[in-house]
């Protein structure tokens, strides 16, 4: 007769490896304050697709292992939920651009992630914990004609002395970032050439 504790075990054992061997999410959660500047005398369309809401990135480690799974996408949505509205007299927020087509909006706005980069302390050998996002914005005309299309990079860090936990480390590192992209992408948006040409010509 099989001993049941041995049964159990035999379950539970393979169960706790697995989750062992998973990653270790971290959700990027912060504030960000709204900046402080005069509002552009458009009004705008945000959209914010599943590229954007759901955008996730996985850390591996050296011996190939996923480490650290790390979601951003709702992060970057109140980023922007905060600075547009800052920046702009209207500014109307949809899922794709079916819906800013027929939102009644000057400008339709596009942002999007294209690369996300961590470096942590274990493998850089620095005291820091460090993240790149590099952007890709994209701003169209009403009817979804191209108006212009840059790139934004944002870096934040966290020494590792101001931390209590790789993961809250990583998260103050993205927030860093994330507030680095808010400043910058205020005060260069209406610098970007054709931007510039289209508002003079409004």
């Amino acid at each position: 007769m099989k001993n049941p504790a041995i049964s159990i075990c035999a379950i539970l054992l393979p169960a706790l490896l697995l989750s062992a061997c998973g990653a270790n999410s971290v959700v990027i959660s912060g504030s960000f304050p709204a900046p402080n500047i005069g509002k552009l005398p458009i009004s705008l369309a945000a959209v914010f697709d599943g590229n954007l809401q759901d955008f996730a990135y996985t850390e591996y480690s050296e011996t190939g292992q996923e480490e650290y799974y790390i979601q951003s996408g709702q992060s970057h949505i109140q980023l922007f939920n905060a600075i547009l509205p800052a920046m702009f007299d209207r500014v109307v927020f949809v899922n794709s651009l079916e819906d800013a087509s027929v939102a009644g909006v000057d400008a339709i706005f596009v942002p999007n992630i294209e690369e996300f980069q961590l470096a942590l302390p274990a493998k850089t050998r620095l005291d820091v914990y460090e993240v790149w996002i590099k952007y890709n914005m994209r701003l169209l005309t009403a009817e979804g004609d191209y108006l212009a299309d840059w790139v934004l990079t944002s870096y934040g860090k966290t020494p590792t002395e101001t931390f209590v936990t790789t993961e809250t480390a990583i998260n103050d590192a993205a927030i860093v970032a994330l507030r680095d992209l808010a400043s910058t992408f205020a005060l260069s948006f209406a610098q970007v050439p054709e931007i510039s040409d289209w508002l003079a010509n409004r």
